[in-house]
């Protein structure tokens, strides 16, 4: 089992990334750049899940390869599927340049907020 140090450690992160974005949400038009937070949020506290159980970590930010990483020891973590889906589009498309539109609205990133509400439930 991981030191508790180290797994409290990534889930401040996540809450950092979570409360960062929500408190924002309602005042600023930065739309794209909230909803990156809360993907940051999502994958922190998968991997969080994923160093307290002393499992493979990797660093990538797909949070459905994270997910599956989490689900072989947790079924559970399947009940986040859909929302791992839908956050998982931030990361790439609010970081990078990119072909396609990426202007996020309020209610995606209300959306988002959602979604990422579920992190601490699973761990």
């Amino acid at each position: 089992m991981a030191e508790t140090r180290v797994v409290d450690e990534w889930v401040k992160k996540a809450e950092e990334d979570y409360q960062f974005a929500a408190s924002v949400l309602e005042d600023s038009p930065f739309y794209t750049q909230i909803c990156f937070h809360f993907h940051q949020a999502a994958e922190k506290f998968l991997k969080a899940f994923i160093v307290a159980r002393d499992l493979e970590f990797q660093q990538i930010y797909d949070l459905l390869v994270l997910l599956k990483l989490c689900s072989a020891v947790e079924p559970g973590f399947s009940e986040i599927q859909d929302d791992c889906k839908f956050l998982n589009r931030f990361y790439i498309d609010t970081r990078y340049p990119v072909h396609w539109p990426t202007n996020y609205t309020k209610e995606e990133a209300l959306k988002a907020k959602r979604a990422g509400e579920k992190g601490p439930i699973v761990l």
